[in-house]
Parts: structure tokens; sequence; C-alpha cells
């Protein structure tokens, strides 16, 4: 089935991976909501590359960690586009922290928008998604989803705890024709990553728009056979953040 005309919802689309997944949505055909996130001057970066390449992008920006301003701005971006089509989970935070360190304020402030943000939009998303003849959720979770790493033990537990959410909830809905995919990306060279391993440089790492592909991929292809996760590994793989 073509993309052509759909409605994506896609969340940190203020740039690194969510920015790309726009960009390659909108050359399928997709229009794009540009959903949450307080900085406004990205997304609205973000809403001019898009329609550069002739695609639509609409803003609905607001702190999705604040339940009052989830369900609201999400009702709002409903009733603009009508429905939704496609629930592209993508804002998160990372931390580099010791174990030993991590005060609640930092464990409550990853697991919200790290998890509990995007289990919700999935509930909200279910209705409307139940209506689509293309319905999609997929969540971009973390090669850390499987591994443990030193010094990440808060991002690591959310990580885990959206892999958990994502094969419950496809588990749950497949029967209503709504596939519900994790991607498991490690090493994505992204401003997230810049700021916690300044270190880092883009040198063998995944970049943006390989994972926008990804996400292309899987919503062009729905066949029989369905893709529950996919991981993504760096060609030089080695534990480190994302």
């Amino acid at each position: 089935m073509g993309l052509k005309g759909k409605t994506a919802f896609v969340t940190g689309s203020g740039g690194g991976i969510g920015r790309a997944i726009c960009l390659a949505l909108a050359k399928a055909g997709v229009k794009t909501v540009l959903f949450g996130g307080n900085n406004k001057k990205n997304l609205l970066e973000t809403k001019r590359q898009v329609e550069d390449l002739g695609g639509n992008a609409e803003i609905f920006s607001g702190n999705l960690t604040d339940e009052k301003v989830l369900d609201q701005t999400f009702c709002e971006a409903v009733k603009k586009t009508g429905g939704i089509d496609i629930l592209i989970n993508n804002a998160g935070i990372a931390m580099h922290a010791p174990f030993e360190e991590t005060t609640p304020k930092m464990f409550d402030d990853i697991m919200t928008l790290n998890a509990k943000v995007p289990f919700f939009l999935c509930q909200k998303a279910l209705p409307y998604l139940r209506e689509s003849d293309h319905a999609t959720i997929i969540n971009i979770a973390s090669v850390v989803a499987h591994q443990g790493y030193p010094m990440q033990s808060v991002y690591t537990a959310s990580k885990h705890a959206l892999l958990g959410i994502t094969k419950s909830l496809a588990s749950e809905v497949y029967k209503d024709g709504i596939r519900v995919h994790a991607i498991c990306p490690g090493g994505v060279y992204t401003d997230m990553i810049k700021l916690t391993r300044p270190d880092l440089t883009p040198d063998g790492m995944i970049m943006p728009e390989e994972i926008a592909n990804i996400v292309t991929f899987l919503l062009e292809n729905r066949g029989n056979a369905v893709i529950d996760e996919i991981i993504v590994h760096r060609l030089n793989k080695e534990p480190f953040l994302v």
C-alpha cells in the first residue's frame, strides 16, 4: 500500500533521528505532525525542510511529560489532521552517570519521557489507528534495550521498558491490523550523543538518515511477513552510549 496522503505523528522531530524521519516521510508523500517538544525553533526548522521537499507539516509543541499538555496537544493534533495512520515515538533523553549518583529526579525524568510518554501516546492513538488501513506504531528504542552498559543504568532501564511495552502492545493489537515495531539503534550520531559523549566522532557511526530509511522500509512493506524488532549496529561497534 502506498504511503501518499497518510498522516504520521513523530515525537522528537526537532532534529536528529526525528527530523530525518520527517524528511524521509515527506519524500514518500506522508503528511507529518511534528509532535511535542518545547524548542519551537527546532520544530520550525524541520517544518521548513519538509516543505522545501514539497511535503506538508504541522507543529504541535508542548512539554509531553506534563499529562495535561500531552492530552491537550494530542487532541488538538487529531482535530486538525482528522486522524492518524502512523505514530513514531522517537523523543528521548539519555544520561551518563554512575549508578550510585543517580537521583530520584534523574530517574523520573528519563523514565517519564522514554517510557511513560510513549506508552500513553500509543494508548491515545489506538482508537484512531483502528480506523486506518495503514495503522503502524514504531518505537525508537536502543541497543541498550538488550544490553547493560556502565554509567547508563536509568537510560538502559527506560529502553528495556520501551521494548517491553512494544512487545506487549504488538501482541494485543495485531488482530486490529495495527503493526507495532521497535527499532533498536546503536551509535547514531545525533545532537544528544554529541552532548553526552563529545569524545565521539561521526566516523563509523550510524547516521540519522539510515534509521529513517529503515522506518520507511517498515511502512512500505506490509506483507504477510511481520518484523517485530530491528537491531541496528554500527560497523565498529563497542559498548558506549545509545
